[in-house]
């Protein structure tokens, strides 16, 4: 992992959209810097039921004093691999969205991830923000692009004025299917693999499509260039663990 992309090794790397606009925070937490023992080492920062909850605190409050954010500031929800988006008004924890949205200036918003896909959004001329959680249901659903229909109707934003980070998930070459699975997803967004019998999903390119169909341009986005599969000695992965493992964040907010 590049050095200039980490915090020696620990807690977290932020992408290029960090810093974009004075007080944009924008980060993913990668597996460093915890107490959790394995296989949810060592920071673990979702409530896996095999981890001690006292473990999960004590790395939640690492990770959210190294961002210099206290955890009253955090807006997270109980993920279902939905599409609802919730427009949020004030920090605390929600119940069935995978997307939140906000204009209100200190409060972070934060996904868990362990393979789907985060997808982050700033929009730079109403300073709103949105975090997704977009796993292949909600890719599917195309979560991505209702999120930005949303900020349009509640904060009158132009994609236009939007910049993206699709964050570390599993990688193209990872994400074996079945075809129930398969066939909901379009031909430029899987391959199969003549060798094995099975097509892939590229999460990731789904996800940058969706952004380009709702108004952003190419220059605008920036991808992740990490696997959680391929770089798992940094990152979580659900499937390479076999779902005994832990979970990451990712964050934004305007500060």
């Amino acid at each position: 992992m590049p050095a200039q992309q980490t915090t020696d090794k620990l807690l977290y790397r932020t992408p290029n959209l960090h810093g974009q606009s004075p007080g944009l925070l924008v980060v993913e937490s990668t597996r460093h810097g915890g107490v959790s023992p394995a296989p949810y080492a060592s920071l673990n920062l979702g409530n896996s039921p095999a981890d001690a909850p006292e473990n999960v605190a004590e790395n939640r409050a690492r990770f959210w004093q190294s961002l210099g954010v206290s955890a009253g500031q955090v807006a997270t929800s109980h993920q279902v691999h939905g599409a609802e988006v919730l427009m949020v008004t004030q920090a605390g924890h929600f119940e069935g969205y995978d997307a939140l949205i906000t204009r209100q200036r200190g409060i972070v918003l934060a996904v868990t991830i362990a393979d789907c896909t985060p997808v982050l959004l700033y929009d730079t001329r109403q300073q709103a923000v949105a975090a997704i959680h977009a796993g292949w249901r909600g890719t599917v659903q195309e979560i991505v692009f209702k999120t930005l229909q949303k900020m349009q109707q509640e904060f009158g934003t132009d994609p236009a004025d939007c910049f993206a980070y699709i964050g570390t998930c599993i990688d193209e070459c990872s994400f074996e299917v079945g075809d129930e699975v398969a066939g909901q997803f379009s031909p430029a967004h899987k391959w199969f693999n003549e060798r094995a019998g099975k097509y892939y999903v590229d999460l990731k390119k789904a996800n940058r499509d969706q952004l380009l169909r709702a108004g952003l341009t190419t220059d605008r986005i920036e991808l992740s260039p990490f696997s959680t599969v391929l770089d798992n000695q940094d990152f979580f992965s659900y499937r390479l663990a076999g779902g005994h493992t832990g979970r990451m964040l990712a964050c934004i907010g305007v500060l």
